[in-house]
């Protein structure tokens, strides 16, 4: 069902547009891409993606499904939605007519809450300032920020973007960053999301930047959330006398992402920038 999601940080998953490109580290093992190249027979899927060297490569074309447009009217629960899970709502071959319409219905679904994130924070910027009438209290705006490069390069743009909510999604995280400066400003990041990469060829994280991550959030008063260990995990996380495939520099094993797990120095950490449920109307 498109109204849920095994995405730990929201409650489901809207997709009115498929299809994307790469545009930095992080989009190398696109869950996403993937996922349209399974289906790369379906209508809703066609021309999306192609093979390069044996992978499933976006080809920057972008699919618009009228059908599941209108589709957050009718869930009546509100919901956390994640908008786009299977392509980025300011990519630069979406026109700005069909960013409308999707505004459009989340300003109408006003019970509901809109997740929006996105690696084209420039482009963000840009729609967003040009629509200053249009600013939604039940929108969060979040750019992906993987490493220290793409923190740079995307924060500042959503900093100066008018949002209820602005968050960061630090994953898959493949380096440590640092952003500390940012979490402290003024309309800095109200939220960060981090986590590792599964799939059969993620690249393993160094705990140490996920617990760096947490350390400059409650130094900022910010709020946490970690979504996963992904494909790679710490030592103690194993089942007692199995082997494992280790990563020696990082002092992680590789088990699986259930095995894995969600645990952070022995607790889990869900921590949202607003409470929830919120008794909406609309």
């Amino acid at each position: 069902m498109p109204d849920r999601t095994g995405i730990e940080w929201t409650d489901a998953t809207w997709n009115p547009l498929s299809g994307c490109s790469i545009v930095s580290p992080g989009c190398t093992n696109c869950y996403a891409m993937k996922l349209a190249h399974r289906y790369t027979g379906t209508a809703l899927y066609k021309g999306l993606t192609h093979g390069v060297n044996g992978h499933a490569v976006w080809t920057g074309k972008i699919a618009l499904n009228e059908r599941m447009l209108n589709a957050p009217l009718g869930w009546q629960k509100p919901r956390r939605i994640f908008v786009n899970s299977m392509s980025d709502l300011f990519h630069e071959a979406v026109a700005d007519e069909t960013i409308d319409r999707i505004f459009n219905v989340m300003g109408r679904a006003g019970r509901h809450v809109f997740q929006v994130l996105t690696k084209r924070a420039d482009r963000m910027e840009a729609y967003m300032a040009a629509h200053t009438g249009d600013v939604l209290p039940n929108l969060w705006l979040g750019v992906s920020v993987e490493d220290q490069a793409r923190a740079d390069e995307r924060i500042p743009p959503l900093m100066r973007t008018r949002a209820a909510i602005r968050f960061l999604s630090c994953e898959p995280l493949l380096e440590g960053i640092d952003i500390a400066s940012w979490l402290a400003a003024d309309c800095g990041p109200d939220w960060v999301i981090a986590g590792g990469e599964s799939g059969p060829e993620a690249r393993p994280p160094h705990p140490a930047w996920i617990r760096s991550l947490r350390e400059q959030c409650q130094a900022t008063g910010t709020r946490f959330f970690f979504k996963q260990w992904g494909e790679w995990g710490p030592a103690e996380h194993g089942i007692p006398g199995k082997l494992y495939r280790s990563h020696e520099p990082h002092g992680v094993n590789r088990y699986g992402k259930r095995t894995a797990g969600r645990m952070l120095d022995g607790r889990t950490w869900d921590e949202l920038p607003i409470a929830w449920p919120i008794d909406r109307n609309g």
